[in-house]
């Protein structure tokens, strides 16, 4: 088997979510660029009024992406001042936009940087499961640093992550950005049920009070959400496509240091080999489950802080494939 090359144009739409970061945005785009989608969508928040330098700074990005020299339709939906919520109300609208516009798409933002076969995995599992209401998206990112013993190309995981993605209109229109649904306390202890640990309960509770309750601002876990409730399925590569190449203090929610971060990429050898049978991979998503779902007491949040440390030494060992 081999890795990807990119010998003809992507024939799958690719929407790229940008704001103010040109270092990085320049380093995706020459990803994009080299997978030639031959539709392109772009969604853009505007500058913010507190920050001077944003002006410059998204006026460059803007130019950056607008450097398309192969044939291509583009779509641009460009704010011309700043959403507000750290970005939360552009990508909700941005996204909304984007499925008036298209059946499906390859998702990235500007700093999830990946390897060229992520493009061809998204675009292949695209087609294969775009019938299948039960699949919900395609996951670019792998976060288990043991090396899988599985056969097959990818698996299946209760966990929506969007570190690079790509998803249907079919599956987008059961998410719930406002949580209109959690107010109601019958329905609340219904999803506090999906879960059988008690930290993750824990941890979810307290997470969706916060942003019901607008202490915290994101779009993401309320998908995670949908995907949950309604026991939707998402596709990860059993190796890691994608790297998050945004962690530090210009980022609007990385800002710190992390084991999520430059995580070195692999290529994913084709043709693929598909799983036997559809349905989660109960322990990868416990890993997952304790990696970034669970609320500790203090002990706990000491013992684990060690054991990332001991992880995030363990993974940056490695070099991309």
């Amino acid at each position: 088997m081999g890795t990807a090359e990119i010998d003809s144009a992507l024939q799958t739409p690719v929407a790229l979510l940008v704001f103010n970061r040109p270092e990085t945005t320049r380093q995706i785009f020459a990803a994009v660029a080299r997978a030639r989608p031959t539709h392109l969508l772009i969604i853009a928040d505007g500058p913010r009024p507190d920050h001077p330098a944003d002006l410059a700074r998204c006026a460059e990005v803007r130019q950056i992406v607008s450097q398309v020299d192969w044939p291509c339709t583009v779509q641009t939906n460009y704010a011309e001042v700043n959403l507000g919520h750290a970005g939360v109300v552009r990508a909700r609208s941005g996204f909304k936009w984007l499925f008036e516009c298209v059946e499906e798409a390859i998702i990235l933002e500007d700093d999830v940087l990946p390897h060229p076969s992520f493009f061809r995995f998204c675009a292949e599992l695209l087609e294969r499961y775009r019938d299948n209401p039960q699949i919900a998206q395609i996951c670019g990112s792998n976060y288990h640093y043991k090396p899988t013993r599985d056969r097959a190309s990818y698996h299946f995981s209760r966990y929506a992550n969007i570190c690079g993605w790509a998803t249907w209109r079919r599956a987008w229109q059961h998410y719930d950005g406002d949580l209109t649904d959690w107010a109601a306390s019958e329905s609340r202890d219904q999803q506090l049920q999906l879960f059988s640990k008690r930290g993750e309960r824990q941890f979810w509770e307290y997470t969706w009070r916060r942003l019901d309750s607008q202490q915290l601002y994101a779009w993401d876990y309320q998908w995670i959400l949908a995907c949950l409730r309604y026991q939707l399925l998402t596709i990860k590569p059993n190796v890691n496509l994608i790297s998050n190449i945004g962690y530090g203090p210009d980022a609007t929610h990385t800002t710190g240091r992390s084991i999520l971060a430059n995580l070195p990429r692999q290529p994913m050898q084709f043709p693929l080999v598909h799983p036997a049978a559809i349905h989660p991979d109960s322990p990868k998503d416990r890993y997952m489950q304790e990696l970034l779902y669970t609320k500790r007491s203090l002990a706990g949040r000491i013992a684990y802080k060690i054991k990332r440390e001991l992880l995030f030494m363990t993974r940056h060992l490695a070099k991309d494939g």
